[in-house]
This record gives C-alpha cells, sequence and structure tokens, in this order.
C-alpha cells in the first residue's frame, strides 16, 4: 500500500512505468505527450515565425485573420475539444492523438505563440534589414543572417511555450484523443479508478522531463547570447 514514511528506497516503479499494466499504460501515453508536445512545439514555432512576418505589413482581412487567431482563447477548451470532436465525427474520421488533438492543441498554442512574436517584430528595427539589403544581400541572405539570429532566443521560448503548453493540456485533449490516451488523460483515468506507486513515480519522471525542457531553453538561449557578443564586434 501508500505508506509514509516509506517502507525503503526502490527504483522498481520507475522500471514498471514504461512497461505495460493491468491498470494503465504509463509508458505508450508518455510516448504520446511527448511525440505530441513535440509536434505541436515545431508547428507553433514557424507558423508564429511566418505570422509574425507577414502582419508587418498590412494587408487585406489581416484584422479579421487576427481576431480569428487569438478567438479560441475566450472559447472554454472543453468547448474546442467538443467542437473538434464532432467535426471528425460529421467527416466521418476518427479522432486521434495525433490528427484531431493535434488541432486542438494548436487552437491553444498558436494564438500565444502569435503574440509572442507580434511583441518581438513591433521592437524590431527594419532599419538592420536595410543595412543588409544597401549591402547587397538579398532577401534570404537578410532573414537568415540578420533577422533570425536577433529574433531566435524569442523562438526558442515561443517553442518551450508550445511544448509545454500541449505536454499538460487535458481540456482539449478530452474529446479529440480518440482510442489512446495521452498522459494527463491516463493521469486522470489513474486517479478516478485504481491508486498505484506508478503514479508517485510518473510525476518524478514528469518533473523531470519539464525541468530538462526549461534548461535546455534556457542554455539554448544562453548559448545564442554568446554567439551574439563574439559576432557583434566583427
Amino acid at each position: 500500500g501508500l505508506t509514509f514514511p516509506m517502507n525503503g528506497v526502490s527504483l522498481r516503479w520507475f522500471q514498471n512505468l514504461f512497461e505495460q499494466q493491468a491498470v494503465g499504460d504509463f509508458g505508450g501515453a508518455f510516448t504520446r505527450s511527448l511525440i505530441l508536445g513535440l509536434m505541436v512545439m515545431v508547428t507553433t514555432v514557424l507558423v508564429s515565425l511566418l505570422a509574425g512576418l507577414a502582419f508587418r505589413r498590412r494587408f487585406l482581412g489581416s484584422t479579421v485573420l487576427f481576431y480569428l487567431t487569438i478567438s479560441s482563447l475566450v472559447v472554454p477548451s472543453i468547448l474546442v475539444s467538443l467542437g473538434i470532436g464532432l467535426a471528425f465525427q460529421i467527416v466521418g474520421w476518427q479522432p486521434a492523438w495525433w490528427s484531431s488533438g493535434f488541432g486542438a492543441h494548436l487552437t491553444w498554442t498558436l494564438p500565444f505563440g502569435v503574440l509572442i512574436m507580434f511583441a518581438v517584430f513591433n521592437r524590431f528595427s527594419p532599419a538592420y534589414e536595410e543595412a543588409a539589403r544597401d549591402l547587397g544581400a538579398s532577401d534570404w541572405q537578410t532573414f537568415a543572417h540578420v533577422v533570425l539570429p536577433m529574433i531566435l532566443p524569442s523562438l526558442v521560448g515561443v517553442g518551450l511555450f508550445g511544448f509545454t503548453l500541449s505536454y499538460d493540456e487535458f481540456a482539449r485533449t478530452l474529446m479529440t484523443a480518440g482510442s489512446f490516451n495521452t498522459l494527463p488523460l491516463e493521469i486522470y483515468g489513474m486517479t478516478t479508478n485504481v491508486t498505484t506507486p506508478v503514479l508517485y513515480a510518473l510525476g518524478a519522471v514528469t518533473t523531470l522531463v519539464s525541468a530538462a525542457a526549461i534548461l535546455a531553453a534556457l542554455a539554448a538561449i544562453t548559448l545564442i547570447g554568446k554567439q551574439r557578443k563574439k559576432l557583434g564586434p566583427s
């Protein structure tokens, strides 16, 4: 049983965590959440970057598109999940964590990523790009060698934001995950049915993964800052 103080020290439950169990599949749920989080992270970074670049200039329908992008922030998450799940059922597609769940998570992460990139480009001076073009750089060279290095720390932050929001998202996954649970759904199912020490091992692993993601992002930002200082004088 679950007792405190502990009767002893063992790594048995950590080993049990990634094995198929009669009461749950933590290993599979963790893997699905990790893959889904990485998918959402990459997509959020790319779409947010492209949106930030596109919205630097006004274009037809930009206002409508902006409010449509952030509208999902004011809609209850469970309604978004229900709507996407019903839409898949209506068109005859089977909801799954990698399709409908992926789309549901993007409705949560993209508005944050887009708003962050709007703030970044709002402070970005076009004089750097003009100077690069005056020196003969093409549009792609200007972006790759001038714009991207300057906004790279912000992109790392957007990626971390997208991963963490997706990794622990419950409400928008509830109706869209299909037959296989992500980690938050698996934990919820376990806590309502049976209590096992594997849950505590899972909590420790989840904390370590979250801390590792944050440390990796901070290390990347620090490394980018050092590279900037080295290249600055030249």
